[in-house]
């Protein structure tokens, strides 16, 4: 079964059989959440109506949404980790819960082909459910859900087989929350046999066991409790059910292949690879192709969006950077000459345009960043050589036959300069590595990027406290000031809200001068004064626009989309939350205007000072 054949029949079964709505696929970009640089999961950018606002579709819906993660990115290479994916979910808003999930889950799985599921074998799977703690009880619920469809619990020492069902803990069964705080709840996972052999723990740990002889194809999680800062978990008033299924995963599965990148996903992109650089097939070779294969269909996803994210030193400019050069270097370590990752990305674009359009739409973007990119790569290459050529002297003066770990690694982070060929350019002048020093060089760096990280993107998803809809608010009136003062050419190219202050990026191609800024402002806390009411409406996309409604995040959003009008002066296509009035915001200050990429720009501001 072809990706696109899957990808079509999990959304025919849920919107013919289950009554759900079709949503289209949110951009890559999270609209208003300073957790995450990416979109993560299916669920971020449904969190507003996770949270209780009213979805203009309904209470049932079904997407393919489009995911970047990028915690795992060294990891990247073997047959399992992805930087971009497609996760497939179906989601309740309030309606239906565990019984109707796994209910529909099952037959998904087990439905014939020839009807509408994947025709999977029962007996080839297996289930988990959560096995209680302190903070919540054993969910009795979903196993015996499970039972209805001959499922059996496991008994202690059982060998481990098809159709039994297992019970793990947090680790295993539990979502979220996503932040400190939040919806969270049990999951009901769904496993598979490979027809792996049966390693010595498989028994004992049962189909989680890390030899994966049996691995993860679906998640069904019951958003049932709301973690409160205090850490304790109370039941939510809206219970909701959030499902995952990894479309790269089930493809591998029902393409009978050994991983993803030999399902027609990836092979195509690999296979040009191979005739650019004709390289030995060796496990070596095997792990760096997958590399490029991977760090070029997440790049060239995140240029294709919508919100023009572009190379650069910081958030996600600094991520698709990364991905890029990476790609670069081990295309070079495989024999690649010229100029190629345009050549890649125009494969992924050929295999996904019809199914995301924007990656057609955006494509002369695309191609023309990646080609800058290399060139750029191209120029840091011989700046490090020539900081090797500057140490060298010193380093043969005093007689070493090994490079310091922390000049290596200098030369690695400051210059960019690939580890691979420092070891080559050491290997010609008869020196080593001092491998073990550098790795703690690394090493450091890494912790201190995760705890930077973790300081940065600690407000917690889905904050809906009283300030971020009042900042929320804001935006909105600043985009409309911003295009009176500026022109109609200002759109929205993303955000970051916290409790404390907003940061509003937008299209525009110099600096703001001290009179533009100033106007600005004082349009805003204009509006602000004359306490408006803000409305909310439903309407379709072109009726929206046809009454001077904007938004770049409509796409997400499907037919019916809700309108929030703040007087005249601000129509704008947005899932919430929102003020009551502008005059909650008492006041509106800019704080900083600067850079962020060519032809964007960023403002930083507070409210209510």
């Amino acid at each position: 079964m072809f990706a696109k054949d899957l990808r079509r029949k999990f959304i025919d079964f849920f919107v013919e059989r289950c009554g759900h709505k079709e949503i289209p696929s949110a951009s890559i970009i999270p609209e208003h959440d300073p957790t995450v640089l990416f979109t993560t999961a299916g669920m971020h950018p449904l969190v507003p109506y996770l949270m209780g606002e009213p979805h203009p579709l309904g209470k049932r819906l079904v997407d393919v949404q489009k995911c970047v993660r990028t915690d795992d990115i060294e990891e990247v290479g073997d047959d399992v980790h992805l930087t971009f994916f497609e996760m497939l979910g179906n989601w309740s808003l309030g309606d239906y819960f565990k019984a109707e999930a796994i209910k529909w889950s099952y037959e998904f799985l087990a439905t014939p082909v020839k009807k509408d599921g994947l025709g999977l074998d029962k007996n080839m799977m297996c289930v988990s459910c959560f096995e209680g703690d302190k903070d919540a009880p054993r969910d009795a619920e979903a196993a015996a859900e499970w039972e209805k469809y001959g499922f059996k619990k496991a008994e202690s020492g059982e060998s481990l087989r098809g159709g039994l069902i297992y019970f793990y803990g947090k680790k295993q069964n539990w979502w979220g929350p996503a932040g400190q705080t939040g919806p969270c709840g049990p999951d009901t996972e769904m496993f598979y046999d490979t027809g792996r052999p049966k390693c010595p723990q498989c028994d004992k740990i049962g189909p989680a066991c890390p030899c994966e002889k049996y691995i993860e194809i679906w998640n069904d999680v019951f958003m049932q409790y709301n973690k409160k800062s205090d850490g304790t978990y109370e039941p939510l008033k809206q219970k909701n059910v959030d499902t995952g299924m990894g479309l790269e995963r089930i493809a591998t599965l029902l393409q009978s292949k050994k991983s993803c990148f030999e399902t027609d996903l990836f092979i195509y992109a690999i296979n040009r690879l191979r005739e650019m650089a004709k390289y030995e097939l060796t496990s070596e070779n095997l792990r760096k192709e997958k590399i490029v294969a991977d760090h070029m269909r997440a790049a060239t996803f995140i240029l294709g969006d919508n919100f023009g994210v572009v190379p650069s030193n910081v958030d996600q400019g600094y991520v698709v950077r990364r991905l890029i050069r990476r790609s670069i270097r081990h295309g070079i370590s495989l024999g690649v000459s010229g100029h190629f990752t345009h050549q890649i990305a125009g494969i992924y674009i050929k295999i996904y345009k019809d199914v995301y359009p924007e990656l057609e739409k955006n494509k002369d973007r695309i191609i023309s960043e990646l080609v800058k990119e290399e060139e750029k790569f191209a120029h840091t290459l011989v700046r490090g050589e020539r900081e090797f050529q500057h140490l060298l002297p010193k380093i043969l003066e005093k007689k070493f036959d090994t490079i310091p770990g922390d000049v290596a690694f200098n030369l690695y982070e400051t210059y960019g300069f690939p580890l691979e060929l420092i070891e080559e350019l050491c290997r010609e002048n008869g020196l080593k590595i001092d491998r073990a020093a550098f790795d703690e060089s690394y090493k450091k760096h890494q912790e201190m990027s995760r705890a930077g990280a973790t300081q940065k993107f600690s407000g917690g998803l889905a904050d809906h406290s009283d300030e971020v809809r009042k900042l929320h608010t804001a935006t909105h009136l600043l985009q409309a000031a911003l295009r009176q003062v500026l022109g109609n050419h200002v759109y929205q190219k993303g955000s970051n809200i916290t409790a404390e202050r907003l940061r509003f990026d937008f299209s525009h191609p110099q600096k703001m001068t001290p009179e533009e800024i100033a106007k600005t402002e004082k349009i805003v806390n204009e509006v602000i004064a004359q306490n408006l009411p803000i409305r909310c409406g439903e309407t379709t996309v072109d009726e929206a626009k046809t009454r001077g409604a904007i938004g770049v995040f409509d796409a997400k959003y499907g037919d019916k989309v809700k309108v929030y009008f703040m007087g005249d002066f601000s129509k704008e296509i947005c899932g919430g939350p929102h003020a009551d009035n502008t005059g909650n915001l008492k006041n509106f200050k800019i704080l900083k205007e600067e850079a962020v990429a060519a032809g964007i720009r960023r403002i930083k501001a507070v409210i209510g000072k």
